[in-house]
């Protein structure tokens, strides 16, 4: 629990010293019907569904608004703004997250793109269909557009998973039984070891780390082996948790940052967004976005390079979890 409060305490500060210093002309900050009927969608691979290109993350970030009442607002804002997409799991705040959310599903369930996650201690088809049980009476509903297995890690948690037993047949089942539209699967730790579950398994999407730093090779190999089944890919780490962000060597604009990933070939990016004027921010950045060139996508690999050796030490030992 210190650890996540230092965590906290440095986001609020490198935060707060981002938007001071971005790159966000005021010009294009507009208001929410603006930014609603501007709000460009993507096809999300196989699936044949479209949704807008900006996801909102209801990790970390989200738990960071610890009044109750204030959520539910944040929510009902992100929505009212076109941001249709959420992203939860019971992962995120022990259940805390998902919660929220179904306070929310209650009124708003089709409107809203839903996702969440099975949580890495549940490997098993057993311990796996047990926890979705439990995650549809938090989010007050008989069904999830998207169902991840939550967080692939090495090749032994990928063996766990294709077991005989394994959660990915609890996948298959919830699939089959229209309780999970689609599933997939989410990975911030080796971008070779997510090829190789995506190339095995019948997936509908996948949700990767991927940012300028191309940290763990997603970029490079994952994402490859995801467009060539046409899976649905959702682009999360847009700014390797706020470790990007800045002013400096190794660090850049939130808007360059959420234009590089909105210019690779994904459906959406999740982020997370702990202020309403983050959120303001992001929607207004992905409303008017522009694809970089691939020389700009280049100039601003080789900008935050110098942080790809500390953000895969970062990944290999993360985990968006804690309970504020």
């Amino acid at each position: 629990m210190n650890n996540d409060k230092i965590t906290r305490r440095k986001f609020i500060e490198r935060t707060t010293l981002s938007v001071a210093s971005a790159t966000v002309l005021p010009a294009i900050l507009e208001s929410e019907a603006e930014a609603e009927a501007k709000l460009p969608k993507r096809l999300l691979g196989r699936t044949g569904v479209s949704v807008p290109i900006l996801a909102f993350g209801c990790g970390s970030r989200f738990l960071m608004y610890q009044d109750e009442q204030e959520a539910q607002r944040v929510l009902n804002h992100v929505i009212d703004s076109g941001v249709t997409y959420l992203d939860t799991a019971v992962d995120y705040g022990k259940g805390l997250s998902e919660t929220r959310v179904g306070m929310v599903m209650k009124t708003r369930r089709k409107e809203v793109w839903l996702a969440t996650k099975i949580p890495p201690a549940a490997r098993t088809r057993d311990a796996a269909m047990r926890e979705v049980e439990q995650s549809l009476k938090r989010l007050q509903t008989d069904r999830v557009d998207l169902l991840h297995l939550h967080s692939l890690s090495d090749e032994a948690d990928l063996a766990k998973i294709e077991a005989k037993d394994g959660a990915i047949q609890a996948l298959y089942q919830l699939r089959e039984q229209k309780v999970a539209r689609f599933i997939g699967m989410t990975s911030h730790t080796d971008g070779a070891v997510m090829a190789r579950a995506i190339e095995h398994n019948d997936l509908d999407c996948v949700q990767m780390a991927m940012n300028p730093a191309r940290a763990l090779k997603f970029e490079e190999l994952a994402l490859p082996a995801a467009k060539k089944k046409n899976l649905g890919v959702i682009l999360m780490k847009v700014t390797a948790q706020e470790q990007l962000v800045g002013d400096g060597a190794g660090k850049a604009g939130i808007e360059q940052l959420i234009r590089y990933a909105l210019s690779l070939p994904v459906s959406t990016a999740v982020m997370g967004m702990p202020k309403l004027q983050f959120i303001d921010q992001n929607i207004a950045i992905a409303a008017s976005f522009k694809p970089m060139s691939a020389g700009e996508m280049d100039k601003l690999r080789s900008q935050v390079a110098t942080q790809r050796v500390s953000l895969e030490h970062f990944f290999a030992h993360h985990r968006d979890s804690f309970v504020v």
